[in-house]
């Protein structure tokens, strides 16, 4: 006769159950993020870090209100040709240039900005020159208006864009991030009223600096420049 022996409960669970369990919120999270139309979070992060770059340009705009226009201009020129230099340098892979753009610049850049079969100046250059050229040829209130609206605007229009946007308008331009452009345009032009009077020049300034961010491709001029000399242009001639 066998001896009795007693059995331990299991207390345990099958692993594959525990695993169902614990993927089933996420499952249910990535589908409510797909109907919200949430965008991936590497991409978000990667538009983020690049008009966070843009934002700190708003100096740009409060020095050239505040400071002489002489000033403004060499600095700008100084930039502009450092800036240059280190873009060539990167470009003919030169150590010191590969390691300096690669540190400031490399993680906020789009995969075919960063392999080119020839030598293309990025956005940064376009928007020294935008600032050279307003602070020459625009009053300072219009100068200082001109490139803040390409600032501010131009990063409204591609994080709303890039997070909502559903709509398409023209190519990968969408209704949502466009509305954020002129919205922002408009709220930038009625701040500025204590130094600029806000008329209808200014509306049709937002129509058209809207219009040379969403058909960039056809001016064939960086956005960066466009926009500003649009709103310089119109704020110049009928404001």
């Amino acid at each position: 006769m066998k001896p009795f022996r007693f059995k331990k409960p299991d207390f345990s669970f099958p692993r594959p159950l525990w695993r169902i369990k614990l993927h089933r919120p996420n499952l249910k999270l990535n589908d409510f993020a797909t109907e919200l139309h949430i965008p991936e979070n590497k991409s978000f992060r990667r538009e983020l870090a690049r008009k966070s770059i843009h934002l700190s340009s708003l100096w740009i705009p409060a020095l050239i209100y505040f400071a002489h226009p002489g000033v403004s201009i060499m600095l700008f020129a100084l930039l502009f040709l450092g800036d240059a230099l280190l873009e060539y340098g990167n470009f003919k892979k030169w150590r010191w240039a590969r390691r300096t753009f690669g540190l400031l610049f490399f993680k906020t850049l789009r995969n075919k900005e960063r392999v080119r079969n020839k030598f293309q100046v990025s956005g940064s250059m376009y928007v020294l020159a935008a600032a050279i050229i307003c602070t020459l040829l625009f009053s300072k209130p219009i100068a200082a208006i001109a490139l803040t609206v390409m600032l501010i605007s131009d990063t409204c229009a591609a994080l709303f864009g890039k997070a909502f946007g559903t709509r398409k308008l023209y190519k990968s331009k969408s209704l949502e991030g466009t509305l954020a452009f002129f919205l922002s345009a408009l709220l930038i032009n009625m701040l500025y009223e204590p130094i600029f009077h806000f008329t209808y020049a200014g509306v049709l300034a937002c129509f058209a600096a809207t219009a040379a961010e969403m058909f960039e491709d056809k001016i064939e001029i960086d956005d960066n420049l466009s926009i500003p000399l649009f709103v310089g242009i119109i704020l110049s001639i009928l404001g």
